[in-house]
């Protein structure tokens, strides 16, 4: 198990941190805590690739902090550790790496391994403070957007019966049946688009309190936000339309489109195993002569398979047991797709 106490101590004994984050919900709702309890620092989305690397050095120098946490990035290289020189606290809960001089909190690495969004990792550092009530839904919106449901489910159940039904026991029926679900795609909507909106979003959002400002538009922060989802849902849906409309009995479902609209490749293709579960989900932006993907499959584990895939062939990937991204060189795709073909059972 993850010492959260340690994790505790290490945010509560610095005085400027700065926070990465990889730019989905699970990432997001675990900076949201963090920042919401200790009121300051500054912050850095990691967009696209989760990889923490040179590119982000300059954020190190400018904001000069005196701790650097890093949230849901499945990688963060070794120089970009060395160079930086300062502690990091590396909070994730992806496939496990070897890194030197950084304080990294995975339950991966336990044995047994567990899988549990860094959402939740966040959460249980924070639930023994005076911050928790005011923090839980954020956690559970986060967990769910992960596929997890969190143990203390009842107790958010009875605090915000509204938004998740007490009876709802699986986490992909309530991140698309349930209103809590709702507030999982916005948050995730919000951190769409050119990076300037997404800072304002984020912003706007560190003001929201409560769950209802968003879901009703309660307050003009509220009203301002559910404005900036609406318009990102609409390039969503014109894109699920499209993916709908292919009907194939391949197991495979590859669903591909250019590199001129906004990336939804994540939430398609989770969007797409829920209404689909016999099929192996690939869904790809195809951008600067790679198809960059999603995969995901809710029957057999895709991470082993897309490592086979993956032999002979340039590009790259990794991820979850069922939740995968990869970027392949568009020459290479077809055969790629060949190879996840021979795997399947």
């Amino acid at each position: 198990m993850p010492d959260y106490a340690a994790l505790k101590r290490e945010l509560d004994e610095c005085k400027n941190p700065l926070f990465f984050f990889h730019d989905d919900t699970d990432g997001l709702c675990s900076f949201l805590q963090f920042y919401k309890y200790k009121k300051e620092g500054h912050w850095t989305i990691v967009k696209s690739r989760p990889l923490l690397d040179d590119r982000f050095f300059g954020k190190v120098e400018e904001y000069d902090p005196d701790k650097i946490f890093v949230f849901d990035v499945a990688e963060v290289d070794q120089g970009f550790i060395d160079k930086a020189k300062r502690p990091i606290i590396w909070v994730d809960h992806h496939e496990p790496l070897d890194r030197e001089r950084v304080s990294y909190f995975n339950p991966r690495k336990d044995t047994p391994a567990r899988n549990i969004p860094t959402t939740l990792l966040c959460y249980n550092t924070l639930q023994d403070d005076t911050i928790a009530p005011a923090i839980m839904w954020i956690a559970m919106v986060g967990s769910i957007a992960d596929w997890h449901m969190p143990a203390w489910k009842e107790e958010f159940c009875a605090r915000y019966p509204q938004l998740l039904d007490k009876h709802v026991t699986k986490p992909e029926v309530a991140l698309f049946d349930q209103p809590v679900g709702k507030l999982a795609r916005i948050l995730q909507f919000l951190t769409k688009g050119p990076i300037k909106d997404v800072k304002r979003n984020i912003l706007t959002l560190l003001k929201i309190r409560e769950p209802i400002e968003l879901l009703e538009q309660t307050t003009g922060e509220g009203a301002f936000l559910f404005k900036r989802y609406k318009a990102t849902e609409k390039e969503y849906l014109e894109l699920w339309k499209d993916l709908q409309a292919k009907k194939t009995k391949d197991p495979l479902l590859v669903f591909a489109y250019t590199e001129n609209k906004t990336s939804f490749t994540g939430e398609l293709a989770t969007e797409a195993i829920y209404r689909h579960p016999e099929k192996l989900v690939i869904i790809c932006r195809e951008k600067s002569g790679e198809m960059r993907c999603s995969l995901r499959s809710a029957r057999q584990e895709v991470l082993p398979m897309l490592k086979k895939a993956l032999i002979g062939i340039q590009g790259y990937g990794g991820g979850h047991e069922y939740a995968c991204g990869a970027a392949i060189q568009r020459d290479d795709f077809a055969r790629f797709l060949e190879n996840l073909r021979e795997q399947l059972k």
